[in-house]
């Protein structure tokens, strides 16, 4: 059984976000286009964005560290750490009001998978 420390990752990734001139750090945590659940950490500085993109299916946003601002066309949800948000099933954006660290949860349908050997 694998785990994986999630505050040092959120550490290991902020640093790397810093770095960065797009201001984000990013990774999969439950690796590999043959699941249909996957998870992965992404840091973003402050005032960085993830522009305006469609969810891939059911979604869940787990503020980790910091505050974030999850948009959508209808509606605005502020989040900060320890706040579980759901993503809207309409295209959306994410801004870090402040350095943040989030954990995507996705559930992707089974026909999207990519098996193993390709």
């Amino acid at each position: 059984m694998d785990a994986v420390r999630l505050p040092d990752l959120v550490d290991d990734h902020l640093a790397e976000a810093r770095r960065h001139d797009h201001g984000r750090s990013a990774q999969a945590l439950h690796p590999g286009r043959q699941h249909q659940l996957r998870q992965t950490l992404i840091a973003m500085v402050e005032g960085t964005a993830l522009g305006e993109h469609q969810a891939p299916g059911e979604a869940t946003l787990q503020v980790l560290r910091g505050r974030v601002r999850l948009s959508s066309a209808d509606s605005a949800t502020e989040a900060s750490a320890g706040d579980l948000v759901i993503i809207p099933a309409e295209r959306h954006d994410l801004h870090a009001l402040e350095d943040a660290a989030v954990l995507l949860t996705t559930i992707v349908p089974l026909t999207t998978i990519v098996p193993e050997d390709s």
